[in-house]
Formats: C-alpha cells, structure tokens, sequence
C-alpha cells in the first residue's frame, strides 16, 4: 500500500514544479513547452531572473524640439550637449554643458 502513496506523491511533486513552467512558456512569445517543461528544477528560478532582468526596463525621452531645448537650457543656465563638439577642448571648464 506504500508503493501507490510515494508514486502519487511523487506524480504530485513534478506537477507541481511543471505547471508553472509550463504555463509561463504558453504566455512567452515564441517559446516552446517542450524546451521548458524538460527543464524542470530550473525552470521557475530562470522565470523568475528573466521578470527581474525585465522590469528595470526604461523607456527613452521623448525628443525635444528646438524651442524646448533653448526654454530648458535658459532655465537651467546650461549650453545644450550637443554643442560639445564645436567647441576646443581647452575651453569646455569655462561651459556649463547640460549633462543628458
């Protein structure tokens, strides 16, 4: 009688580490069950790790146009970064450059 307890126990255990796997590769794009659910210890450690990699995610600004970034670098008393380049290296301590 001790034989079908384990073998359901342990039919149970690997549901259960499957089955999230197994439902995150149905939401990833183009990912396949099968790759996922054969990785099975590591799979919800990995899920994991990716969200985490995933969320620190920024989007870019917005670009500015021109009279925003005249109106922002009179506001802040800067020279726009852009102009860096136009002006000899010996000179740009003397330049407050607005720092992107």
């Amino acid at each position: 009688m001790q034989k079908p307890c384990r073998l359901v126990l342990a039919v149970s255990a690997a549901a259960l580490v499957l089955l999230p796997a197994v439902a995150l590769a149905q939401g990833a794009p183009g990912g396949s069950t099968a790759a996922t659910a054969t990785s099975s210890p590591a799979a919800p450690e990995a899920a994991a790790a990716e969200k985490e990699k995933a969320a620190p995610k920024k989007k870019k600004p917005a670009k500015m146009t021109r009279q925003q970034e005249i109106d922002r670098s009179i506001d802040r008393g800067t020279v726009p970064a852009r102009y860096r380049s136009s002006v000899p290296k010996e000179y740009h301590q003397y330049i407050p450059f607005d720092k992107r």
